[in-house]
């Protein structure tokens, strides 16, 4: 079995112009706007402080923008560093990036025939096994289609009882398994012999009494899948 390492990538665009910033770049970013300095920031990383100005440098140039103030030392050195406006607007939005990824770092990979697509509501509709999964319309898909589906965790729902409202999917199944895993829940449903996993909170698990062999409803929307296609 093949080893996948994979790593995030930021495209920052100011006005026409993009640059693709790597997660050491950003990390530098960071580092300076924690400690003030490039050269402690570049130590925090393990290379040189003439790569981390050259990281600096080629970002600035690429962007047109300045992204680092700094301020030489005295005799005996010392000088400082900060992120300008421009800088700092770059590290919020990296740093929005991360935190998505980071809630969203557990989902549930489900395959899956594409059967049915209603151009009117603008959705499809997706089947494993006997369940059939609403999702939103992609015209680059057709029916006979392969497909992976990916919902997280902590997108699904867990009910005592069927819900419609805005849960277009909703499911029965039956809790085999029910794990403590940083201060929530992990439950696991088997709905017709397909498995989902959703985290829930420690108060939501005391409310809805949650044991295992228990009957559940489960519910997602349409808009918490992302898909796609295997062939």
């Amino acid at each position: 079995m093949a080893n996948v390492n994979t790593s995030v990538e930021y495209r920052i665009t100011i006005g026409e112009d993009s640059f693709l910033l790597d997660e050491k770049k950003y990390l530098l970013l960071d580092y300076i706007n924690d400690l003030g300095s490039i050269r402690a920031a570049a130590n925090e990383l393990s290379f040189s402080y003439r790569t981390a100005l050259n990281y600096i440098k080629k970002m600035e140039s690429t962007l047109n923008v300045n992204v680092i103030e700094t301020q030489k030392g005295g005799s005996g050195g010392g000088g400082s560093a900060e992120l300008t406006e421009e800088g700092l607007k770059i590290l919020r939005e990296c740093k929005k990036i991360n935190a998505i990824m980071e809630l969203h770092r557990e989902v549930n990979e489900l395959e899956a025939e594409l059967v049915d697509i209603d151009y009117s509501k603008g959705v499809m509709k997706i089947r494993m096994k006997t369940l059939d999964i609403t999702i939103p319309l992609n015209n680059k898909y057709k029916i006979g289609d392969r497909l992976l589906a990916l919902i997280s965790y902590d997108n699904i729902f867990i009910m005592n009882s069927p819900q419609k409202s805005s849960i277009r999917n909703n499911f029965k199944g039956k809790i085999v398994e029910l794990i403590l895993i940083d201060d929530m829940i992990r439950a696991k449903v088997d709905v017709d012999g397909v498995i989902f996993y959703s985290d829930i909170t420690l108060s939501a698990s005391k409310e809805l009494d949650l044991i295992l062999g228990q009957d559940v409803y489960i519910g997602f929307k349409a808009l918490a899948i992302a898909t796609l296609k295997l062939n």
